[in-house]
């Protein structure tokens, strides 16, 4: 046991390799494309074939072939098993050091009550798809969540399309901007319950940890910004990412958040963005 862990912290010992690893942690339960990940770190897909690899002998990442592609994940139950070795020996002989306080990152958890919850939607621009599930949830369940939305590197004004589309189904467009996400990140900014990304761009980044560690899953959808063709075409790109996210927000709605322990409430809206069926509502 003690060889297997210490190969797998030489592994992760590596900057690249360490990046690679947490960019996979931030996208489980997602299987990620070898291009996309390349992509994402600025590597050459032989330099992401190396650190892949080391990563897969240690035991930490598995793959799939998808067609031609290559996709990773997180082996879970492996880095569970690495992160009980180094903690659960402390825990156990000196549960006042794995206190909260201890650890910064986890200060301010607490569980899941019958209140009114925060949630903030992240995509790269903040123009379509996070303004989308903004405007989705303040419209089905604004009596029990207060929606927001931001962007990593967010565009000066909102897409024609997405405003279109928004217009068409009644909603009010004046109380839509785009932001960016260091808006949220100030000591002024609300305390989020959930934080989603709508977008494998922005869950790439390397963002900084929430304040009281909100629950947060990858819901990503295909950009319909990058649609060509006819604005029919467009417009039907940008019907489907609506439909797709209502679908969502309707069953993350429906969840009973107050009953559900934090383990479950993960399980419950990672399987929300792992549902790739239905692109209408």
């Amino acid at each position: 046991m003690e060889l297997s862990i210490s190969n797998r912290l030489s592994a992760l010992g590596h900057p690249q390799r360490l990046a690679l690893f947490r960019l996979l942690m931030r996208r489980y339960p997602d299987r990620v494309p070898a291009t996309e990940l390349a992509l994402a770190l600025e590597l050459k897909p032989n330099t992401l074939s190396s650190y892949v690899n080391a990563l897969m002998q240690v035991g930490l990442l598995s793959q799939e072939r998808v067609g031609t592609s290559l996709r990773y994940s997180i082996n879970m139950d492996i880095a569970r098993e690495t992160f009980d070795y180094l903690l659960l020996d402390c825990c156990r002989g000196r549960p006042e050091t794995c206190s909260f306080n201890t650890f910064p990152a986890l200060s301010g958890v607490s569980p899941m009550t019958d209140r009114k919850y925060n949630v903030l939607f992240i995509c790269t621009g903040n123009s379509a798809r996070s303004i989308f599930a903004e405007s989705i949830l303040r419209n089905v369940a604004g009596d029990r969540f207060v929606a927001h939305s931001a962007g990593t590197k967010p565009n000066s004004e909102l897409n024609p399309f997405a405003v279109e589309v928004l217009e068409q189904k009644g909603y009010d467009i004046s109380v839509l901007r785009a932001k960016n996400v260091v808006e949220f990140q100030g000591g002024d900014a609300p305390n989020f319950d959930f934080v989603f990304t709508v977008c494998n761009q922005a869950a790439n980044e390397d963002c900084p940890s929430w304040q009281g560690q909100p629950v947060s899953a990858h819901w990503g959808l295909p950009d319909p910004v990058k649609v060509a063709g006819s604005d029919a075409e467009k417009s039907l790109a940008f019907q489907q990412t609506y439909g797709a996210l209502h679908n969502r927000i309707i069953a993350f709605t429906s969840l009973p958040i107050a009953s559900l322990d934090r383990i479950s409430l993960q399980k419950a809206v990672d399987d929300i963005g792992q549902d790739h069926e239905g692109a209408s509502a």
